[in-house]
């Protein structure tokens, strides 16, 4: 899974972030845009996960899109969801189809399997 965290607009002060990647697993790019929290602003919280990279646990969702086997395909598409809210390089639509070319080939694991079985219904 590829994963490019965006800045925000400055233009949108409630935005915390956004995200955009690969997720090979199900074929799909994903878009995500997360807002201000009170636990996200707070210096002094602390996470209780350790392992994750640092702030991804904090905001509020506000988009999230490619959640769904091959539901979005098109690297200016997913980049088209983030930008009303974060600054985009120009060089992103270029990155993310590398991630995509970058997983060509690949297969899942048994336990990709069986939890696409679990969710899906099938096997994709």
């Amino acid at each position: 899974m590829s994963r490019h965290r965006l800045p925000p607009r400055p233009e949108c002060p409630e935005v915390l972030r956004a995200v955009v990647g690969f997720d090979r697993p199900l074929q799909t790019l994903f878009a995500q845009v997360f807002s201000h929290t009170p636990e996200a602003d707070d210096p002094e919280a602390e996470s209780v996960r350790d392992d994750i990279e640092e702030g991804d646990e904090d905001g509020e969702i506000l988009l999230w899109v490619g959640t769904e086997p091959g539901e979005l395909l098109d690297p200016e598409a997913a980049i088209a969801l983030v930008t009303p809210y974060a600054l985009i390089p120009d060089d992103l639509a270029r990155r993310l189809r590398a991630d995509m070319d970058a997983a060509a080939g690949q297969r899942d694991g048994a336990h990709q399997i069986e939890v696409k079985r679990i969710l899906f219904g099938s096997q994709h």
